[in-house]
C-alpha cells in the first residue's frame, strides 16, 4: 500500500512537471523587431516573390533568389493574418501576365499555415530551418518549436524534422517524423514548387530558390 502511494505521488509529480514544461514559454528564436522593420521585411519578401514570377529570357542561366529569416517570418505572419494584408502588396505587377500572376507562386504563399496561430518566428542556421509557433492546444496557449532540413524532390518541397519541442518539453523527432510525413503527403498539392523553380533549400542561413 505504501509503495502504491509512492508510485502515485511520483506519477502525479511527473505529470505536473510535464504540464509545466509543455506550457513553458521557450526563449524566442530571434529578437523582437519594430513594426516598421517587420513591414519592410514583408515588402522585401513580396518583391522577391515578384522576381520569381517574372518570365526569364531565352539563354539566361540559372539564378537564385535568397530570403532571410526576417523576410520569411514576416510572410508567415501575414499568411496567418497577423499582419495587415496591405503589407504584402505587390511592388510591381507590370511584368506579370494574367496567366502568370504573383499568386502563381503557390508555395510562396504558405497555404498550409498552422490554424489559430498567434505568433510566428523563423530562424535559419547553416542548412537548418527552425520555426516557433504560438497556437492553442486544448484551449491553452502552447509554443511549438520544429527544426529540420528543407529541400525538394520531384518538384515538391520536402521537410525532415530533426528537433521537436512542445513548450519546453523535447519530443524525439523520430516519433514525430512519420506522422509529419503523412501529413505532408496529404497536403502534397500545396507543396508543389512554382514551375520556374528548380530547387529549394536552406543554405548559409538563408532560404534559397534556384530558378530554372
Amino acid at each position: 500500500m505504501k509503495l502504491q502511494r509512492i508510485v502515485g505521488f511520483a506519477t502525479l509529480a511527473i505529470s505536473i512537471l510535464t504540464l509545466v514544461l509543455v506550457l513553458k514559454r521557450p526563449a524566442p528564436l530571434v529578437p523582437a523587431l519594430a513594426p516598421a522593420k517587420v513591414a519592410a521585411n514583408a515588402q522585401s519578401f513580396q518583391e522577391k516573390v515578384n522576381r520569381l514570377a517574372e518570365p526569364r529570357g531565352p539563354g539566361e542561366g540559372e539564378s537564385e533568389v535568397r530570403m532571410n529569416s526576417g523576410e520569411v517570418s514576416a510572410a508567415l505572419a501575414q499568411a496567418a493574418g497577423l499582419l495587415p494584408t496591405t503589407t504584402l502588396a505587390p511592388a510591381n505587377t507590370s511584368n506579370n501576365s494574367p496567366s502568370n500572376p504573383p499568386s502563381a507562386t503557390g508555395a510562396m504563399e504558405f497555404p498550409g499555415a498552422v490554424p489559430n496561430v498567434k505568433d510566428y518566428q523563423v530562424s535559419m542556421d547553416g542548412d537548418i530551418v527552425r520555426g516557433q509557433f504560438l497556437t492553442q492546444i486544448a484551449g491553452k496557449d502552447v509554443y511549438l518549436t520544429l527544426a529540420g532540413h528543407l529541400g525538394s524532390k520531384d518538384g515538391y518541397a520536402t521537410f525532415d524534422a530533426t528537433e521537436v519541442k512542445v513548450g519546453g518539453l523535447s519530443v524525439p523527432a523520430s516519433l514525430v517524423n512519420e506522422v509529419l510525413q503523412k501529413k505532408l503527403a496529404e497536403q502534397r498539392d500545396q507543396l508543389k514548387l512554382p514551375n520556374n523553380v528548380k530547387d529549394l533549400k536552406v543554405e548559409n542561413g538563408e532560404l534559397v530558390f534556384v530558378e530554372k
